[in-house]
């Protein structure tokens, strides 16, 4: 079963305030639409976009992408 990429960003919940990271996950964690069973980047991506008013910055998100791949 592939891992998702919501799953592996909830490690993050909680963390320091200041971690756009933590604001990140946070940020996912309440957002009911998000596509917590999803994998693809394309999908992810757009979706924020299109909805994550909660994004600072699309540069956060492609950071801890890249981790999600390191670590997958």
């Amino acid at each position: 079963m592939e891992r998702s990429f919501y799953r592996y960003l909830l490690r993050f919940r909680d963390g320091k305030k200041d971690d756009p990271f933590v604001r990140l996950a946070n940020g996912v964690y309440h957002d009911h639409g998000f596509p917590k069973a999803s994998a693809d980047y394309d999908e992810i991506s757009r979706y924020l976009e299109m909805n994550g008013d909660y994004v600072e910055s699309m540069t956060v998100f492609d950071e801890v992408w890249e981790r999600f791949l390191q670590e997958a």
